[in-house]
């Protein structure tokens, strides 16, 4: 299983998630987002990063042309489109894209059958706010989704809850936010040494 930290914004954070044992960290390229990162900032961390790991880009309703522009100057190598994007947009890009859906009570699984992407990445739906919500969802609906592809469980997962969701959905990948920040956009390193100790002790478990 995979680890993606989201709402990097300074080098520190991210190189401590990635010794940590971080497989993915993502940035935020929505401007109304209190972890939004200047693509120009976001290219000189990414610039310090080891070469095999997934930089994300997170983006909400960006025109294509915007997206591609982003990618050439900060080195992204995988896009989460968080909006409200076509199945037919989402395919049209060269580097692996994840589907971001924002799930309430209800969710209709069967969306996900319409995207050809690499994963799909299951949210809570709070009004006016696109991720980092801190609130959880009703794990049987992501557990429904896993038929249509790689599932990333992201929503309210913190120290407290993520040896349960792991349990219980099995999905390809987490993504955490602000269950490990201190702020938004500043990470609580012991909140990250705890996650990671959590996993880790699960792994060696299934392993």
């Amino acid at each position: 299983m995979k680890v993606k930290i989201c709402g990097i914004t300074n080098l520190e954070d991210a190189i401590a998630g990635l010794e940590l044992g971080a497989d993915a960290l993502g940035f935020i390229f929505v401007k109304s987002s209190p972890r939004y990162i200047p693509p120009e900032h976001a290219e000189h961390i990414i610039k310090e990063l080891p070469p095999f790991i997934t930089k994300v880009g997170v983006f909400a309703d960006a025109t294509k042309d915007e997206i591609r522009e982003i990618v050439y100057h900060t080195h992204v190598n995988c896009l989460q489109l968080h909006g409200s994007e076509t199945p037919e947009f989402a395919k049209d890009f060269d580097i692996p894209v994840i589907k971001s859906f924002r799930v309430t009570n209800g969710f209709n699984t069967s969306i996900l059958s319409k995207y050809t992407v690499s994963a799909f990445l299951l949210d809570t739906f709070v009004k006016d706010q696109l991720g980092g919500t801190g609130k959880t969802f009703d794990w049987n609906i992501a557990i429904e989704a896993k038929k249509y592809g790689r599932i990333i469980l992201a929503g309210g997962l913190n120290e407290y809850n993520v040896l349960e969701a792991i349990k219980t959905v099995q999905p390809y990948a987490i993504d955490v936010n602000s269950g490990v920040e201190s702020t938004p956009g500043k990470k609580d390193v012991e909140k990250l040494k705890r996650l990671f100790d959590i996993i880790g002790k699960l792994k060696t478990e299934i392993s």
